[in-house]
């Protein structure tokens, strides 16, 4: 197996950029731009669009009408195998040899080596102490046999050469057996098909053949004469001449028996890369062996890690799009190395180990502020990431009906338009359409559509937000996600959930919720009438600008009251 595989790709250790747990279309759109932003001024580092949950029905219209891949998931940022200096010991084949398997190790200071098949797929491993034991152990005749030896082994192990015969494919069928003393002692020793070591004496090969002998193995390099080649070769026997003596070719004999016969096979404690640090260091502790195979996210061997890889740990890198507070971040956060925030919402509680570049600006889309960047920066924007920051930009301003929509937002999109090749307004309402088509969906993912967790003083609540064109998707979301809202709201242990259904054409938002005193906060904060879990908010679009702040405003207060 070559020294190269996914560990030495240059995006395994990429920057990852990334959006918020519940990701909406700025959200993704968001982390593919500027991931190929950041490629294009910084061609030295590599960065990669990540994702922090599942894509919402929008999202996943968008990257289909423009045909892009949907970032990969990390909805977890812990410290993970992946983020491990592994080691990329070269997997072996199960027909070694416990001589070469020993070789291997000493040459290369490991104590264990990983078996795999043809396609790199693990087999088994064998350890310093399986190949001790077994050497130490060998003292059965009939080893090579059970473990069905290839006789080539058997050449390279004693370093022999063949004289007479052909070893390609053949596998030895019987003992081992010094062939020492008289004719008649030997006849009554060997059996068919056995290995028999003798020395330079005719009488003994000669009795080897006739008692139909695999093989016999000359030792010293000593001659051996054209008669007994001939009769060798007439029964279909082998012989294989060795520098060794027959008391050296005896002791490492054994030894060609492939590792195959005693590896571990069943109960392989292997990591796959998205192994937790933690997880694996409890792993390790509990077994004796100091190196654990590691399969790639294709299940097949990359390399190993001992517990002195765990702790040259590289911490994951992240570039945070379209949010800036840990309770929305992927899991794990801590765990990570932020190198950049670029958002558009509040500053949020979210503290760094080092100073980092923090881009902030009050306008309806992360998107916006990208664009502007790739302005700044000089770098030209393909059709594809064109419409993919216009879909954002869209969707985060409801198509510049939302207050938190700036005249930099709606001059990026039209520009984005163009540079797209597409019908702003046509375009808008397809993608408005099919967001709002929740046929097939379940309460559960509906709700995680555009949502997020906030805090308050001593309160801490949940707000989603879904924004449909037509009153019909609207009504039948309401009908499926109401009812769930208790449950999400007990699940998160949170003392609200809050959750807006906004209609985009008639600038209104249907607000349900849930928890004790849900409905007075609402009542105070906006000056609506609220009951039954409900109530309407005239010109309430925007959650960012509109509903949050409201909400949080109200909340401190009667925290302090």
């Amino acid at each position: 197996m070559p020294e190269t595989n996914e560990l030495s790709r240059p995006n395994f250790h990429a920057v990852k950029v990334i959006g918020h747990r519940s990701p909406d279309t700025d959200s993704i759109c968001a982390a593919i731009a500027y991931s190929r932003l950041k490629n294009a001024v910084d061609p030295a580092r590599s960065y990669k669009p990540c994702r922090a949950g599942q894509l919402n029905r929008e999202t996943q219209f968008v990257l289909e009408r423009f045909g892009a891949e949907p970032p990969q998931l990390y909805a977890d940022v812990s410290a993970q195998v992946r983020d491990v200096d592994i080691r990329l010991a070269e997997g072996v084949d199960g027909g070694m040899s416990l001589r070469q398997a020993w070789e291997r190790m000493r040459d290369q200071s490991l104590d264990t080596l990983c078996v795999v098949d043809g396609e790199n797929r693990l087999q088994g491993l064998i350890t310093l102490k399986d190949v001790a034991t077994a050497n130490m152990d060998g003292v059965d005749p009939y080893v090579l046999a059970q473990a069905e030896t290839s006789y080539e082994n058997v050449i390279e192990t004693i370093g022999g050469t063949v004289l007479v015969g052909d070893p390609a494919g053949k596998t030895v069928q019987g003992r081992i057996i010094i062939g020492a003393g008289n004719s008649e002692m030997m006849e009554r020793a060997i059996k068919k098909g056995d290995v028999v070591i003798v020395s330079n004496r005719s009488e003994s090969q000669l009795t080897a053949i006739e008692m139909e002998a695999g093989c016999i193995v000359v030792g010293m390099d000593s001659k051996v004469s054209k008669t007994i080649r001939m009769l060798a070769e007439e029964n279909d026997c082998l012989i294989i001449s060795t520098p060794l003596n027959t008391y050296a070719t005896g002791q490492i004999i054994p030894q060609a028996a492939p590792i195959r016969y005693y590896m571990l096979k069943d109960g392989l404690m292997t990591f796959d890369l998205n192994t937790s640090v933690e997880a694996a260091t409890k792993i390790m502790g509990s077994v004796r062996h100091r190196y654990f195979p590691v399969l790639g996210d294709d299940g097949k061997y990359l390399g190993v890690v001992s517990r002195r890889n765990l702790l040259n740990l590289h911490k994951k890198q992240l570039i945070l799009v379209d949010h800036n507070e840990k309770a929305q971040a992927a899991e794990g956060l801590e765990d990570a190395e932020v190198l950049e925030i670029i958002d558009h919402h509040r500053i949020g509680a979210l503290e760094t180990d080092n100073p980092v570049y923090f881009r902030n600006m009050p306008v309806g889309c992360t998107c916006t502020i990208i664009c502007q960047m790739y302005e700044e920066a000089g770098v030209a924007i393909d059709a594809q990431t064109a419409g993919l920051m216009l879909s954002a930009i869209l969707s985060d301003t409801l198509m510049f009906r939302s207050p938190t929509c700036t005249p930099l937002d709606e001059r990026a999109a039209r520009r984005l338009a163009e540079l797209a090749g597409v019908d702003l307004e046509a375009y808008a309402d397809e993608m408005f359409e099919h967001g709002g088509d929740i046929s097939g969906e379940t309460p559960e993912q509906i709700f995680a559509t555009d949502y997020k967790v906030f805090a308050s003083g001593r309160f801490h609540f949940g707000v989603g937000q879904g924004s449909y064109m037509s009153e019909k998707n609207r009504r039948a979301a309401e009908a499926l996600v109401g009812p769930y809202l208790e449950t999400a709201r007990v699940k998160q242990g949170l003392d609200f959930v809050f959750y807006l259904f906004t209609d985009v054409r008639g600038a209104f938002s249907e607000v349900l919720m849930a928890g004790e005193g849900a409905e007075q906060a609402i009542a105070r904060a906006f000056g609506v009438a609220a009951a039954e879990r409900a109530a309407t908010l005239p010109g309430v679009l925007s959650r960012k600008k509109q509903f949050v702040p409201a909400l949080i405003d109200t909340l401190k207060h009667e925290g302090n009251a």
